[in-house]
């Protein structure tokens, strides 16, 4: 797969789905297009940078970036949605979200320069294949809740 052409294609269609090399297929949602009506409501953000939690999350303290910055281990982070996030999955009023840093999903990332939502359709039709795995994929793939205040609470270790 070229990431010059999935770009192409979420731009085009707002969405594209990508068959990684699990062989499990993941729908990138372009955020202006999620539909809470139609999309998965446990969507998770995708940002390639620590600097674009700032468009779905409240301001942060040092110790949550900290604790963003320095994991070795692919990570979901909740945390209280950002006031002014109008489209998006929402739950009981907080926001997912995971830095992608593994080499071919973060250039694809910055290609599209955009934060996007990942879900995971029932349906595996996929536009586009990879034999890239997806590090949300991995085994070690740990959960966890940030407050803006600094408070950490590990949901899945």
């Amino acid at each position: 797969m070229e990431i010059k052409d999935a770009v192409n294609v979420l731009k085009e269609k707002g969405r594209i789905r990508i068959k990684d090399g699990h062989g499990t297929v993941l729908e990138l949602i372009s955020a202006q297009k999620w539909d809470a009506s139609a999309d998965d409501p446990e969507g998770i953000f995708l940002f390639f940078d620590i600097f674009q939690i700032r468009s779905v999350g409240e301001q942060f303290s040092e110790v949550s970036l900290d604790i963003i910055e320095y994991a070795t281990k692919p990570t979901v982070y909740h945390t209280p949605v950002n006031r002014v996030l109008k489209n998006g999955p929402l739950i009981d009023g907080t926001v997912r979200f995971a830095i992608i840093r593994k080499d071919f999903w973060n250039k694809l990332l910055f290609a599209i320069s955009q934060p996007v939502i990942l879900q995971f359709p029932k349906d595996q039709s996929h536009d586009s294949s990879t034999n890239e795995f997806f590090p949300l994929l991995s085994a070690g793939t740990k959960e966890m809740f940030l407050s803006p205040d600094g408070d950490v609470k590990i949901i899945r270790a």
